[in-house]
């Protein structure tokens, strides 16, 4: 593969990427939830709920923060509208009085499992007319495009080589 021809592919990602984050706004999904008669969650409170499900019981408002990429004020106030949705719940830290833990309460889990399946349909009929060898192969390949991109992401700064 030609030199050009790689950064030709590395264009195509990025106009991919941005794409994929515009179709996930709230009104996008908003219509696609509505459409099979449900409720979308806002994406940013779905991400408090992602963060605290990913955490699994030992989760605060500074992990939701560093798994949101926003300030500690920032992730308060979106704990806050999730608490007040009734997704989630504080409790005090065992280990430190001064600080809470977040659990998804049952009707948070609700909230998450929904929301996973209907993005999973939502994916599925996106690929309903792939043959299986691509669907597998797309899979394994955003997997390890995510993996890496994380990995320059989540470093102290961009990698140089």
């Amino acid at each position: 593969m030609s030199k050009r021809e790689q950064q030709e592919a590395v264009v195509a990602v990025e106009r991919a990427m941005v794409a994929i984050r515009r179709s996930q706004t709230r009104r996008a999904l908003g219509r696609l939830a509505q459409a099979d008669g449900g409720r979308a969650v806002d994406p940013t409170l779905f991400g408090v709920l992602d963060a605290v499900e990913g955490r699994d019981g030992s989760c605060s408002v500074g992990d939701v923060a560093a798994a949101l990429g926003v300030d500690q004020p920032r992730a308060s106030r979106l704990v806050l509208r999730a608490v007040e949705e009734g997704w989630v719940a504080r409790r005090p830290d065992p280990s430190d009085a001064r600080r809470a833990l977040l659990a998804l309460t049952a009707d948070g889990q609700e909230q998450v499992d929904r929301t996973h399946r209907f993005r999973r349909q939502v994916f599925a009929r996106a690929m309903a007319d792939w043959p299986d060898a691509d669907r597998v192969a797309f899979a394994r390949l955003l997997t390890a495009f995510v993996d890496g991109f994380g990995r320059e992401t989540d470093s102290d700064g961009p990698r140089t080589g």
